[in-house]
């Protein structure tokens, strides 16, 4: 279930970013090991997280996954490893909230992409997922929270 859409603005936003280009069958892995070390640059670097973590996709995902890993920070983060300075741009973007779990996620990104076209509303090829609410919260999956977004073509 998706929420609906909305067209908003994102302010820029400094980040920690690990950018990957994996198989999609390792997409489970890869992922929290990109978190362990974005999290253990910013814990050695005394720099706090500000905000949820979130991954900008840079072409829909398929048989490979080309994306970058983020963490919000409020202060610039130094090279470690595969961790690197980074950030979001402003963007105008059209959002929509996905509740439940990560293995229908899928589907999710199906139903946005079908209602975006459906408003005619012209999108980038990048995608944004922001996850508000995962697992760290419980395991209860129907309470997961993750933000899908795509920037307006101007």
């Amino acid at each position: 279930m998706i929420s609906p859409i909305e067209i908003v603005t994102l302010p820029a936003q400094p980040t920690a970013t690990v950018a990957l280009q994996i198989p999609a069958s390792d997409i489970r892995t890869a992922m929290g090991a990109g978190l362990n070390e974005l999290h253990a640059a910013l814990k050695a670097q005394r720099i706090a997280q500000t905000g949820p973590w979130f991954t900008h996709h840079l072409r829909a995902p398929g048989a490979t996954f080309d994306f970058e890993i983020h963490l919000p920070i409020a202060s610039s983060v130094a090279e470690a490893g595969r961790v690197r300075p980074g950030q979001r741009p402003g963007l105008k973007v059209a959002r929509a909230v996905y509740s439940g779990g990560y293995e229908t996620l899928g589907n999710a990104w199906g139903q946005f992409l079908e209602a975006l076209s459906a408003q005619g509303i012209k999108t980038t090829e990048d995608l944004w997922e922001v996850y508000a609410v995962g697992p760290e919260s419980g395991p209860d999956a129907s309470a997961y929270r993750t933000e899908l977004i795509k920037p307006i073509a101007e």
